[in-house]
């Protein structure tokens, strides 16, 4: 996997710095452009590991969510809203899973417009070898302990709450 860009400074320090000098400080400018870079930064990790797969992380991500499922297999329009992606974005993922014979599409019996997308044995035999490279590199998130990546959750809870990205359950 290919080194990420080591600069001799720390840009989003100087950012804030330049921020502050301008408009005062504001630490949410800091955080969010350390939060987007962290996420760049994870996401090329994790699509390194499952790139060998024939898989980005949103595909891996499709292939998890079809094995959670009791049957295998999701209506399409089930899919987008538990990975909360856009249909279009649903349909170009599945389609890719289809075409690298991952998973199969079918009209939906129970939604005569609808379609159900099903992961496939070869499906099931690369989401757990993906499954295992990940957890063996920690999804990238192995300059944490345990705890660490418990307070790292709570922390983005609040954010995602009030996002309304999921219920706040008591």
């Amino acid at each position: 996997m290919p080194k990420p860009l080591s600069l001799p400074f720390d840009p989003i320090a100087r950012a804030d710095e330049s921020w502050r000098e301008r408009w005062g400080p504001v630490p949410a400018m800091a955080a969010i452009t350390s939060i987007m870079r962290a996420h760049q930064i994870l996401l090329a990790e994790v699509d390194a590991v499952v790139k060998p797969y024939g898989l980005t992380f949103a595909r891996y991500e499709a292939l998890v969510l079809l094995t959670f499922s009791r049957a295998g297999e999701l209506p399409m329009s089930k899919i987008g809203e538990r990975l909360m992606v856009h249909p279009t974005s649903v349909t170009n993922t599945v389609d890719r899973l289809v075409r690298s014979g991952l998973v199969d599409k079918r009209p939906n019996p129970q939604d005569g417009r609808g379609t159900l997308a099903s992961i496939t044995d070869q499906g099931r035999e690369v989401v757990e070898a993906a499954t295992r490279d990940l957890m063996a590199m920690e999804f990238g998130l192995g300059a944490y302990d345990a705890e660490e990546c418990a307070e790292i959750f709570a922390m983005l809870r609040p954010l995602r709450v009030a996002a309304h990205d999921f219920e706040d359950a008591p």
